[in-house]
């Protein structure tokens, strides 16, 4: 009998705790985990009782790092509800916010979470040795990202201006030139750090995944809302998310998983949003991945670090863009007529589609909530990419192999803390 065994017991470079169980015997898997053992946060509970204008702030403390999409997944589901119509100077606001997350978001996992997998070193201190020059240039693209997020938001982390309508006061055109000055030298940065991604190592591989994304119809890349679509059919509104996926539990986890009913895993996020939205992303981004290759569709999880640098370019350029189309609104929000009902909406956030429903009495008190993150939805194709992996890890020695699976998981850019909000807990008593 031939035993392999692969054990990480703290996965490095992603944000929360979890582990990598993997055991082998003569070449048939015997256990295959990605285990989260982070203790479930009860988000959904804590909004019970809460009334409907707390659902934003209160959700967007499930994530230091994409506090932004939480607001407004919160935001479009209960502004569904209520019939209020949001007026372009407001949403052209939002987009440029939205955009400024998925900036500081990506800069964080590519340069420093993961370009150290395809460099082999351990963290991005050995890479600023190596590279000190892209070190710079990704930490400023960052604070660029972040420093927008303040001077919209209120601050860096977890925005105060924003809430159901729009936001809570007028944000001046003056107050964005300082983001707008800086554009163009942030828009080659970008450039440049795209090519010197694509210029590094990536494992070979070709998987036929589900991509699972929003597509809108503004002939935009998908930001706020829209048609829930896949390369393998999927195609529906945002209410009806839930009747095609199945959730489902494993005893090593405090995070759900989800799968396409009748289908199996599907993978949302950058990779995704870059393969069924490629005709929307700006033609400055084609022209650059292009002379490498590296157009959509992208079947190897490995090149997902390209899509994110992709989205990286993408959202400098239509920040300029934005900023560009932007008027100061007569008023900062749209006041709110509460009704009863159940709301829905759905955002992508920088590692995925973020789904938010609620339902809110004639009160405007939430009675039931529910908040699937894409790592969650993320964590079952994880295992399944391990699961095609394991004929490779199986010819490399034990550190190499370890490193390997680890990288694997680290494609997703796990947001662990978001995934573990609730547990469905099944008590069976004997006689």
């Amino acid at each position: 009998m031939v035993e392999t065994k692969i054990k990480v017991d703290y996965l490095a470079r992603v944000e929360g705790e979890g582990n990598l169980y993997i055991k082998v015997i003569d070449g048939k898997v015997e256990r295959l985990e990605v285990g989260i053992f982070e203790a479930p946060r009860f988000f959904e509970a804590l909004l019970i009782g809460r009334r409907f204008h707390e659902a934003p702030d209160i959700t967007a403390r499930i994530c230091g790092i994409c506090p932004v999409a939480y607001i407004f997944s919160s935001c479009r589901a209960m502004e569904k509800l209520f019939n209020i119509k949001i007026p372009e100077e407001i949403e052209v606001l939002r987009k440029i916010l939205y955009y400024a997350e998925w900036i500081q978001s990506h800069a964080l996992h590519v340069f420093f979470l993961h370009a150290p997998d395809f460099l082999k070193v351990d963290s991005i201190m050995e890479i600023a040795k190596i590279h000190p020059e892209i070190t710079r240039k990704a930490l400023k693209l960052k604070a660029w990202g972040n420093r927008i997020i303040e001077i919209i938001g209120g601050r860096s982390v977890h925005p105060i201006s924003c809430r159901i309508g729009g936001f809570y006061r007028i944000i001046k055109r003056e107050e964005l030139k300082e983001i707008y000055e800086k554009k163009e030298e942030m828009q080659n940065l970008a450039k440049e750090l795209l090519e010197w991604i694509m210029t590094l190592n990536i494992p070979k591989m070709e998987r036929d995944f589900e991509n699972v994304s929003l597509r809108n119809d503004e002939n935009e890349y998908p930001l706020i809302g829209g048609r829930v679509i896949s390369n393998k059919g999927l195609n529906v509104v945002e209410e009806e998310f839930e009747k095609f996926i199945e959730e489902f539990q494993t005893p090593y986890s405090t995070a759900l998983r989800y799968k396409i009913k009748g289908r199996g895993p599907y993978l949302t996020g950058p990779l995704a949003r870059y393969n069924n939205n490629y005709d929307r992303i700006r033609g400055e981004v084609k022209e650059t991945v292009e002379k490498q290759g590296y157009q959509a569709p992208l079947r190897n999880t490995f090149q997902s670090i390209i899509a994110r640098a992709a989205e990286i370019y993408h959202a400098t350029l239509e920040i300029g863009r934005l900023i560009d189309n932007y008027v100061e609104p007569q008023k900062p929000y749209i006041e709110v007529e509460v009704k009863s009902g159940t709301a829905y909406g759905i955002t992508e956030a920088p590692r995925g589609i973020l789904y938010h429903a609620y339902e809110v009495n004639e009160e405007g008190i939430i009675e039931k909530a529910n908040i699937i993150s894409p790592t969650a939805q993320n964590l079952a194709y994880i295992e399944k990419d391990l699961l095609e992996l394991i004929p490779e890890l199986l010819k490399m020695n034990y550190n190499d192999a370890r490193l390997l699976a680890e990288q694997t998981i680290r494609n997703y850019d796990p947001c662990i803390s978001c995934s573990t909000h609730f547990l469905k807990l099944k008590i069976e008593r004997k006689p």
